[in-house]
């Protein structure tokens, strides 16, 4: 009698919760048909949001990955002094306020900031209504989640197999490119995914910092904040773009993973002397 009690009480607390986090979700699919909707994303402030969120974000996760990848590699095959330290600077911003991300982007690259003499100087704009500042946004909100996840994504990597390719001759450029890149592909997959999902909702930090100009600096999801007041059907139009967009992102984020272990599970079979004669 108490084990079934015990078990309705969970079957209660799952459902409760599914139900509070789905209802949200079909509330918005539910206050606007379909015919409507494709209607209301065709309309240019929408357009203009999209094509500022895509290319921003492309741009955004092409300098993630191109300096995030190494920074993993470096600091999940090496033990040194303040790696503690490093990895909570790296996650920190997943926990700072959207305010608190705005003001420091401010302080470190706006006109007056720390870097602000400096970008002036190259001839780099890097503030209030550019795309710069949009790219710099999404970057530091976005960049921890595909670095954590890479980093522990090197770190499966089996040591031996990257002492062995040494061994062979491989330098240590060889050996990241032809022996970690291939077999932390998965997790590295998942975690761009992931950073790339983020950047597509970031809102408090571009607002404060590259502020929301339509066509140049406005982002879906700051486009969601101004249609909020002028036209409610397109606000909710464009939230359910973001709902599909971010549910895909999470979906191959959970079939990386799984080809990932597939993948991890083979490789004793693919080491074994009978594969290997």
């Amino acid at each position: 009698m108490r084990a079934r009690v015990f078990e309705a009480g969970l079957w209660v607390a799952a459902t409760s919760v599914v139900a509070f986090l789905l209802l949200p979700v079909v509330a918005i699919f539910a206050r606007v048909p379909l015919s409507d909707l494709v209607s209301q994303l065709s309309s240019e402030v929408v357009r203009d949001a999209l094509r500022v969120t895509v290319k921003t974000n492309v741009v955004a996760l092409a300098f993630v990955l191109v300096l995030g990848t190494p920074t993993a590699y470096l600091i999940a095959t090496r033990s040194f002094r303040g790696r503690a330290l490093v990895l909570t600077l790296i996650e920190l911003p997943l926990v700072l306020p959207p305010a608190v991300a705005g003001i420091g982007l401010l302080a470190a690259f706006g006109r007056l900031g720390l870097l602000g003499g400096t970008l002036d100087f190259f001839g780099l704009r890097v503030g209030l209504g550019t795309q710069a500042a949009v790219v710099l946004a999404v970057m530091f909100v976005a960049g921890p989640f595909y670095v954590r996840p890479a980093i522990a994504a090197f770190e499966a990597v089996d040591p031996t197999l990257l002492g062995a390719a040494r061994t062979l001759g491989a330098g240590p450029g060889r050996t990241f490119f032809r022996v970690a890149l291939p077999l932390a592909a998965g997790g590295l997959g998942a975690g761009a995914a992931l950073a790339f999902a983020r950047g597509l909702g970031e809102f408090g930090a571009t607002i404060m910092f590259a502020g929301s100009l339509q066509g140049v600096t406005q982002t879906l999801s700051l486009a969601i904040y101004q249609e909020f007041d002028l036209d409610f059907d397109s606000a909710l139009a464009i939230s359910a773009l973001l709902v599909l967009v971010s549910g895909i992102l999470l979906l191959s984020v959970k079939l990386i993973l799984g080809w990932r272990s597939t993948y991890t599970s083979l490789i004793p079979f693919a080491r074994s002397p009978s594969t290997s004669s």
